[in-house]
This record gives C-alpha cells, structure tokens and sequence, in this order.
C-alpha cells in the first residue's frame, strides 16, 4: 500500500470512529435528552445511592467543575436532589430521583459499554496492541495530555435546552 493510501485509510477508520461517537451521543441526546456524561453521572449516582460531588468527579473521571456544572442542570430537571449528612451537615451527597432512575432504566446503553464488552473479547495481545497504538496517535496529535474520562461521547457534557424539549414534549405526547 502507497504511504498517501496508508494515511488516507488511517484517516477514514479515525473519521468513522468520530462519528460512530458523535451519532450515538446525537441519539442519546434525542431519545432520552440526556448526554453520555450525565447518563454516566446518574448511573454512578443510582448505584452509589449516596455520593457526594467529589466522589463522583473522582469516579467518572471528570473534574470537580464539570461534574458541579452538569449536577446543577440535572438538579434543576428534577433528576437529582442533594441531601446534607445528619451527623456531618458539610457533606452533601447526590441521590437520584424516581424520575432519573427510569430514565436511566430505559436508556440506551452507552457507546463505551458495548465496546469494553467487545475488547474484553480479544486477546490480551490484541488488546495492548490497541492501546499502545490509540496512545501514539493521541500523542501525534498533541492530545496526549489533554483530560478526558473513559467515556465515547462528543459534544457538549449537558443537553441543549431544544433537546430537552423535544424529549419531554414527546413524553408528554406519549402520556396523552
């Protein structure tokens, strides 16, 4: 093979990988209004029962900011409530509402589910073969250092308000 065909079939396998990633974060956003990193966040939060803002950040692999912005706007959606510690009224911790905890029941699974369920699959040599060689492009493209949770999604940690009331003006339909 050419070194530009080379290149170029690199590029490609990189292109559909981003948009592999993209079409299932769109979906996952229209279907449910919520984005991978807040389905994560529920679903860490659901089966913590309670955890506290820190926790979480340090669980999902995000940073305190991040996960303090995105655990306001699923607040404010009602899918979350924070709950003060009897003993120690400095601790805060998340728990999930009846509403979030269906919501997260019905959704779809995330991207990065199926795929660990799939290199889980392979062998150990093919595995470290997949990292070494994703660790070296992300590395060709100055991206090595940049902070980034185990998580396949793209575009912005929370929904568009268009989103959300796409979503929830379906479920009222379905109501109806």
């Amino acid at each position: 093979m050419a070194d530009s065909d080379l290149i170029e079939q690199i590029l490609i396998s990189l292109r559909r990988v981003i948009r592999a990633i993209d079409q299932h974060s769109r979906h996952l956003v229209s279907s449910h209004g919520l984005t991978g990193p807040q389905a994560l966040m529920l679903t860490e939060i659901i089966r913590s029962e309670n955890i506290t803002g820190s926790e979480l950040a340090k669980r999902v692999s995000l940073s305190q900011a991040t996960v303090t912005d995105v655990v306001k706007r699923m607040e404010s959606r009602g899918l979350l409530t924070r709950v003060r510690d009897d003993i120690d009224k400095r601790k805060i911790y998340l728990q999930a509402t009846e509403h979030a905890k269906s919501l997260i029941a019905q959704s779809i699974p995330l991207l990065q589910v199926d795929f660990a369920n799939r290199l889980k699959q392979l062998q150990d040599w093919e595995q470290m073969q997949l990292l070494s060689s994703l660790q070296r492009i992300a590395e060709m493209m100055n991206a090595k250092d940049l902070d980034a949770a185990p998580l396949l999604t793209s575009g912005p940690i929370a929904a568009s308000e268009k989103a959300l009331q796409n979503v929830f003006s379906e479920e009222k339909n379905k109501d109806i």
